[in-house]
């Protein structure tokens, strides 16, 4: 308390200075016009940075309710736009498989269905790809799935809009495939190495066969797969370590890193085929 009596006490004249002159610039202010303008214009001035400061101090504080809000309205419009509604693919096309000509020239048809590929592994032991058409769309259980260049897999489950594809490139999957040159039987699968790469196992000895020869889907594939489908080519031959075969080594003719578009092939004729096998005695 005494150090601020002394205080007071050191700077009275000074302070006293200060309120003599605060009170002749209000008095001078007051009585005149041209000051008073002056003052008011300054005032304004002061006051309205002085409003811009604390605006935009408050605003840096509200930046995450704003952002929300602005967020909230962006979703609402893109909802609204023509793009963000979407359907599977429906059409359908039907094309003949002229290896099946009988002597009443009646064909075998096989029913393609276009779809759009939304989901594919390829570095999996069990790799699958997601398509977006389901049953609604006509798509079964075990129908082909082929790209542009040649087999991707096959249809193992189904919903309304969905269906769900086993890969080449999974360990479950095998293929019934003959070499394009001379029809040579054997079986394709994946040995989970390289998803460039599948391997075609118990090829003949027999069988004259060169690198750069085409693998093909066999005719008996054909309540999943119509025959003549590129899979691929061969890329490496070898001897089995064991028996009198050989196991090829077959460069994909899918290249499933940029697998986009794909169609579901059905065989409209499997049933009929089925129904005569299950009555064999």
């Amino acid at each position: 308390m005494r150090n601020i009596f002394v205080f007071i006490r050191r700077f009275f004249t000074f302070f006293l200075f200060l309120i003599l002159l605060g009170i002749s610039f209000a008095i001078l202010v007051k009585y005149n016009q041209t000051y008073r303008a002056v003052f008011d214009n300054t005032a304004g001035e002061l006051t309205g940075n002085f409003d811009k400061r604390y605006s935009d101090i408050e605003y840096y504080f509200h930046l995450t309710e704003t952002n929300k809000a602005l967020s909230d309205q962006n979703n609402h419009l893109l909802n609204l736009l023509g793009t963000s509604f979407d359907a599977p693919d429906s059409t359908k096309q039907y094309k003949i498989d002229s290896l099946s000509n009988d002597t009443l020239h009646k064909v075998r048809k096989y029913l393609y269905l276009p779809a759009k590929v939304v989901n594919n592994a390829v570095s999996n032991e069990f790799n699958y790809i997601t398509i977006y058409r389901g049953a609604r769309q006509g798509v079964k259980k075990d129908m082909a799935v082929v790209g542009p260049n040649g087999v991707v897999g096959k249809i193992i489950l189904v919903n309304d809009n969905y269906s769900r594809a086993m890969s080449l490139l999974n360990g479950k999957s095998k293929v019934n495939a003959l070499l394009k040159k001379g029809l040579v039987a054997g079986a394709v699968e994946w040995d989970g190495a390289d998803p460039q790469y599948l391997v075609m196992r118990k090829v003949t000895r027999s069988a004259t066969v060169q690198r750069g020869d085409s693998v093909i889907t066999s005719n008996i594939s054909g309540l999943s797969y119509p025959p003549g489908l590129l899979i691929g080519t061969v890329a490496q031959i070898k001897q089995e370590s064991a028996g009198g075969s050989y196991v090829l080594k077959i460069k994909t003719a899918t290249n499933f890193y940029t697998l986009q578009y794909v169609s579901l092939v059905e065989n409209v004729l499997r049933n009929e085929q089925e129904t005569l096998e299950d009555q064999t005695p």
